[in-house]
């Protein structure tokens, strides 16, 4: 049995010689051209880098090292990180190691809990997550190795022991923060007999006595584990470490990309979204009621939060397997009820106000089906997870394995600094 870092280390050689070869047989071949559109659109569907963790297919959805996300929903989180990194399924044995690896890790230093502590009552759970991981910079592994002097070729392996040490405190201060924030009591510790997903919900102190929760979570933790190298948060990570910042910077600074509203807010605006729609039909709504409201909504100019998606042009796989979770664990509770409704109603109203677009000579509707975002925060909302800026906490726990795995490839295979060129707007007008 070959533990985590083991296993990569025996990788490293050939995704070396790969590289190599594709730079000497492929190194000046195209792989993309850019519009004007593209360059003032936040770079949208330019292929300009590497990521090799996942993929997001638009007929297919979001790909883990060539496995589609639904066939892995049964995994536990662990076991998803060590996909991530190697490309390969873990065995139990395998399993069991890397989760002695992050128990041995999940220590927090008595000043992280000092600090939030002392900051303002009202801070934002993010901010307060970002503080604590910044905090514990100052263990870097890869900084101590970088001062001291390290070689390329061994960038990867303090790397992987930053990943792992982030990795072991993260539930704990994330769970941490919720206790704190909200006035939950005491952190709780870290339990090594417990998988990393259950071991959030447990020190989040929620009720959980069938375990369902539990269950929840560690498939929310897998569903929102990496999504590409392009989003916001991947991107700014990858920057970052490409400049070899230690993982606790690069990882703080993607986590930072994810607080934007743009980008980790979604599912709080479907809840409170679905939550309004009840309350104005004091209930679930009739599927009549909910076609006219939804029409009312799109011809008042706003969007169906939790509708469309920059890429996908099906259903999403994550949505697909939350509402599967849903119909298994609570199939009556009344605002998963509602998201369900939504679902069975909502893309027919969106292709059809989407035909009134092109009759009246406006762009058509591109995605009429739901993202993730449309139905997980209703599962959250069931178990007491109630405190809605709170749930952005829980996306970066689990996008941490993505960003986290990203960085250890990319100090394997030497991946350069960061430095596209810019134009300006008069170049753009004098040349494009």
């Amino acid at each position: 049995m070959a533990t985590l870092q083991e296993r990569f280390a025996a990788q490293v050689p050939e995704l070396r010689k790969e590289l190599g070869i594709l730079a000497k047989e492929k190194g000046n071949n195209k792989i993309a051209d850019v519009t004007v559109k593209q360059a003032y659109g936040g770079m949208r569907g330019i292929k300009g880098m590497i990521c090799d963790t996942s993929v997001v297919e638009p007929d297919k959805g979001l790909i883990i090292r060539e496995h589609p996300l639904l066939t892995l929903k049964e995994l536990w989180p662990e076991e998803i990180f060590y996909l991530l990194v190697t490309g390969e399924k873990p065995t139990k044995e395998e399993t069991a190691a890397l989760q002695l690896d992050l128990a041995a890790r999940s220590h927090i230093p008595d000043y992280v809990w000092d600090i939030l502590e002392a900051m303002p009552p009202d801070s934002h759970p993010m901010c307060m997550l970002n503080t604590a991981i910044l905090a514990m910079e100052k263990e870097s592994a890869f900084r101590a190795w970088y001062d001291k002097g390290m070689t390329k070729s061994e960038y990867w392996i303090p790397m992987m022991e930053d990943s792992l040490r982030i990795l072991g405190v993260l539930p704990g201060i994330a769970a941490g923060v919720y206790r704190i924030r909200y006035g939950k009591g005491e952190p709780i510790d870290y339990l090594p007999t417990l998988d990393w997903g259950a071991n959030y919900a447990r020190m989040l102190g929620l009720p959980d006595p069938t375990g369902d929760f539990a269950k929840l979570m560690r498939l929310y933790l897998n569903f929102h584990c990496d999504h590409e190298g392009g989003n916001v948060s991947a991107n700014t990570c990858h920057t970052v470490g490409s400049a070899l910042s230690d993982a606790f910077y690069a990882v703080s600074a993607g986590l930072n990309g994810l607080a934007g509203p743009l980008h980790g807010l979604a599912n709080q605006e479907c809840l409170d979204w679905i939550l309004e729609l009840m309350d104005k039909f004091g209930g679930v709504p009739t599927p009549e009621q909910m076609r006219e409201f939804a029409f009312e909504t799109l011809r008042a100019g706003k969007v169906i939060p939790g509708y469309g998606h920059a890429v996908l042009r099906v259903t999403d796989p994550r949505y697909t397997g939350f509402n599967e979770f849903g119909h298994k664990y609570l199939p009556n509770d009344p605002v998963f009820k509602c998201v369900d409704t939504v679902f069975t109603v909502v893309p027919k109203v969106l292709e059809e106000f989407s035909a009134e677009r092109v009759a009246a000579g406006k762009n058509p509707i591109a995605n009429f089906w739901p993202n993730v975002d449309a139905g997980s925060g209703a599962l959250l909302y069931h178990y007491g997870l109630t405190e809605f800026p709170y749930y952005t906490v829980l996306f970066s726990v689990s996008r941490a394995m993505g960003m986290l795995s990203q960085l250890i490839v990319n100090r394997a295979m030497g991946t350069a600094l960061t430095r596209p060129k810019s134009v300006s707007t008069k170049w753009i007008q004098a040349n494009a």
